[in-house]
């Protein structure tokens, strides 16, 4: 069976490939196959919405199985920021360095309470004429660090520490990330509906 990922991102595509591929024989594809397809902007106020959104609009586009993510960091004490502005949090172009940099900026100062922030992810995965089968979420708790650390992941992980780690996301493996972050415990039960689709599918 074969699914696609509404994604042009390469980091979050590894990610996805890497986790899927505990699916036996399933075909894992992703929006750099397909360049003419235009993605939809992403008006959602929150992460399931732009989920939804992306994941319904390339399904029916493409006539295939779509997964979508949309996923973030959250601040509390930053009012929710940067939240579903994460990739542009510092401009509509910004670079995963310049929102990290103003990320850092605005929590110059403060308290570890303060600091404190978790990674949100939803899941939908729509049918090939847009219908929602299934929607997930995770998250994964932590806090900011002072200043960037690590040459691994993308997004916020060289500043993002998970609670009972001393490492951030980019100091990681990708084999330990891929076990504890809000990724893998939104795409759990994605895995175990693909598993089940698969299964009926093999039985008819």
């Amino acid at each position: 069976m074969e699914i696609v990922l509404a994604s042009r991102n390469l980091g979050k595509i590894r990610e996805f490939r890497k986790m899927l591929s505990e699916v036996i024989g399933l075909d894992v594809d992703s929006l750099l196959s397909f360049p003419d397809y235009p993605s939809p902007e992403e008006t959602g106020t929150t992460f399931e919405e732009n989920a939804t959104l992306k994941a319904t609009s390339a399904a029916k586009a493409l006539n295939k199985i779509v997964l979508a993510d949309d996923s973030g960091l959250v601040v509390p004490s930053l009012d929710g920021e940067p939240g579903v502005h994460s990739a542009r949090y510092a401009g509509e172009d910004a670079t995963d360095h310049e929102n990290t940099q103003k990320l850092l900026e605005a929590l110059k100062d403060k308290s570890d309470l303060e600091r404190q922030a978790y990674y949100e992810c939803a899941l939908v995965l729509a049918g090939p004429e847009g219908e929602v089968l299934k929607i997930s979420k995770g998250h994964c708790e932590g806090i900011i660090a002072e200043e960037a650390r690590g040459r691994h992941g993308f997004g916020f992980d060289p500043v993002f520490i998970k609670h009972d780690y001393d490492k951030t996301f980019s100091e990681l493996s990708d084999d330990i990330k891929n076990r504890i972050s809000h990724r893998r415990k939104a795409l759990d039960s994605v895995k175990a509906y693909l598993e089940g689709m698969m299964s009926r599918a093999t039985s008819t």
